[in-house]
């Protein structure tokens, strides 16, 4: 099949050099690539123009539901991208990995975006700062999308998950997309995007995607532009030193070569759990995607007393891994992605040699099934071991991105953290010990050095997700050779696409801005309770203070017996003396927050359907018998969730009748839309 790209709105392939793409398993053409012909300002300029209005003029929860449904869409139709990737030498469970693992990322970034961003268009981060003695200059930041593009510059070995796990944070941002998958499984990222651009799920100018050369893009980027790259260490270097990157000061995020490490720690020797954890997860990384993850092991340390049973034990377990033709059901690892990406394989593996020997492994010598050796690109799993890792410089630089690994022992956990940061900078690093004090000293010793890093013992093994799987929740990337950048992390990754701007003004004009109101700015007392006005009538700085209640000993006595709370200084004078923080005997915080709910609260059937929680509760005076409160309740913000009701945030202050504050919170309700 020929690839075509996918440019402002249409398939194109005006490009006239033709590349053949070739099947990892079999050599055989799978598809032809055309390069150059392409305007690629005339792609950025339809995205900013065109798919960035579209997107921003979107709520978070309307972005949220396009990738839920383009999820839902995408699991229909998923087995299409499984047949499709066995060319790509990966196994059924591989794909799982990349396919399922790419949509279940839309899933989750729909979910959060529902539950932990408001149903607005930007976001309000963090708490309003008080800029002036009198409360009439304040500061407040907030952030927006970018009005650029993010350009995804993906690596060959997660056609899917690559282009999704990138694409959903950008899209729940509100920032359109231009996509380029490697070229050499990019017939399964080409399948992928017909996918998408069929179901017309995404607004035009949403998503773009460039097969083949990207030409001179990098020419036409700006200042609101955002790079995500994965791949080579060179070739990130070489993007980065773009003049117009720099000139612009456009936005890079690199997640590239990683020396990740596994570490067995003293306590876990064989025979424990926690042994038998690192042995398998060690094996799982050497031939998952025939070891073509960048989160894959490359280094695996262990004490040196149990270097001999770590190799005897990965040599029984990778005895029994059968590698060939991916699509036979025997098969646990297939080839890597083809003949070029063996060689280079095969000439790192010769550049380790010269510091460690093989130990289990022969690269001329292995069976594969269903499958011509010389027209595949295969190779066995590779396990090294180097005797004198402290001396050793290539086991701590040279990556052989395939199904190999290096065993290299340490005398002390000290010595044991040491070489796990000669990999200067990695994305992941798993950590098997039973032993708390030890986890404590290998993840503040390693910490600096690693993205991430997994605890794995006996506890959480049967639920834990494993070494090499980043989750759409944490973060993905890591330090120094890792590329210093960040990906996924939940709504961290959204924050790459958007600016944080701060806004300083009067109370009143940042509340109107904002759309939150603000203490200090103007409040509406007149008219109904708030509580008796729907959703959409009910205005931001409405506000009811109520009349004023005495707390009396009695009332603190009586909440004591009916609660069973005797906490001392609600129950003894006598034991509140010299207090550092009570008077003497004082009102039980929750005491006050039910006396505040009897204040403000109107009871009668009414446009509130629920109290669903309260945010941010401080108790900021103690309140001492014969002291009397009330309550101000002013809406605060309004966020529409469905046809039926929105969520409404009300600002709660609960002061004394000498205007002192007594606590602080947000009170939220959910409000019925007019019928």
């Amino acid at each position: 099949m020929r690839l075509e790209s996918f440019v402002r709105g249409s398939w194109m392939s005006p490009g006239k050099d033709l590349a053949e793409v070739r099947s990892a398993v079999t050599s055989d053409v799978v598809a032809e690539v055309a390069s150059g012909g392409l305007d690629m300002g005339e792609v950025l300029t339809y995205a900013r123009q065109v798919g960035g209005p579209n997107l921003r003029r979107m709520t978070f929860h309307q972005r949220a539901e396009l990738l839920k449904r383009l999820a839902i869409h995408l699991s229909e139709r998923k087995d299409q991208l499984y047949k499709l990737s066995y060319q790509t030498g990966t196994t059924r469970s591989d794909n799982f990995i990349d396919v399922d693992g790419g949509i279940g990322t839309l899933f989750v970034y729909a979910s959060k975006g529902r539950r932990e961003l408001p149903n607005t268009t930007f976001l309000i981060d963090g708490a309003v700062e008080p800029l002036s003695k009198g409360g009439g200059f304040v500061g407040q930041h907030v952030m927006a999308p970018l009005h650029g593009v993010a350009v995804h510059i993906n690596a060959f070995n997660f056609p899917c998950w690559g282009m999704l796990e990138k694409l959903a944070p950008a899209i729940l941002a509100g920032v359109p997309v231009v996509t380029k998958p490697a070229t050499i499984t990019s017939y399964v990222a080409h399948a992928l995007m017909r996918m998408i651009a069929e179901s017309r799920i995404l607004p035009d100018g949403a998503l773009q995607c460039i097969i083949g050369s990207t030409g001179d893009l990098f020419d036409h980027l700006t200042c609101q532009d955002v790079v995500s790259f994965t791949g080579s260490a060179d070739t990130a270097q070489k993007l980065q030193r773009h003049p117009v990157i720099a000139r612009e000061s456009v936005r890079f995020i690199a997640e590239r070569d990683s020396l990740n490490a596994a570490i067995l720690a003293p306590d876990a020797s064989p025979g424990t759990p926690e042994f038998d954890l690192f042995i398998k997860e060690v094996a799982k990384e050497m031939t998952v995607k025939a070891g073509q993850k960048c989160t894959a092991i490359r280094r695996a340390i262990a004490p040196n007393a149990h270097v001999p049973a770590v190799i005897e034990a990965l040599r029984e377990r990778l005895s029994k891994i059968t590698v060939g033709n991916p699509e036979l059901d025997n098969v646990r690892m297939g080839p890597v992605v083809g003949l070029n990406q063996r060689r280079d394989v095969l000439a790192q593996v010769e550049k380790l040699r010269a510091e460690a020997d093989i130990v289990v492994g022969d690269p001329d010598n292995f069976t594969i099934e269903g499958a011509d050796r010389e027209r595949g690109a295969f190779i066995p799993p590779l396990l090294l071991h180097c005797p004198d890792p402290i001396r050793a410089t290539n086991v701590h630089s040279v990556e052989a991105f395939g199904p190999v690994c290096t065993v290299m022992g340490y005398d002390g956990l000290d010595q044991g953290i040491a070489l796990a940061n000669r990999g200067d900078g990695s994305l992941v690093a798993s950590v098997y010990t039973y032993d708390p004090a030890i986890a404590s000293d290998l993840v503040f010793g390693v910490g600096a050095f690693h993205g991430r890093l997994v605890l794995i013992d006996r506890d959480c093994a049967k639920e834990q997700t494993g070494h090499g799987s980043p989750m759409p929740h944490m973060v993905h990337g890591g330090p120094g050779r890792a590329g210093g950048g960040e990906e996924l992390g939940g709504m961290r990754g959204v924050h790459h696409y958007m600016q944080r701007t701060a806004l300083q003004g009067s109370p009143a004009m940042l509340s109107r801005v904002t759309q939150s109101w603000i203490k200090g700015a103007p409040m509406i007392q007149e008219g109904r309770h708030p509580f008796r006005y729907y959703f959409e009538d009910l205005a931001i700085g409405q506000t009811f203070i109520s009349k004023e209640r005495t707390i009396t000993l009695e009332d603190i006595e009586h909440f004591a017996e009916f609660t069973d709370d005797t906490f001392y200084a609600h129950m003894s004078e006598e034991a509140t003396k010299d207090h550092p923080f009570f008077p003497g005997r004082v009102a039980h915080g929750y005491l006050l927050l039910s006396f505040a709910a009897g204040l403000f609260v109107d009871p009668d059937l009414g446009p509130v359907l629920a109290n669903y929680g309260l945010d941010s509760l401080r108790f900021l005076k103690p309140v001492q018998p014969g002291e009397t409160i009330r309550v101000r309740l002013t809406a605060k913000s309004k966020s529409p969730r469905n046809e039926q009701y929105g969520e409404v945030r009300w600002d709660v202050e609960i002061t004394t009748d000498k205007d002192e504050t007594v606590a602080t919170y947000d009170l939220l309700t959910m409000n019925a839309v007019r019928p």
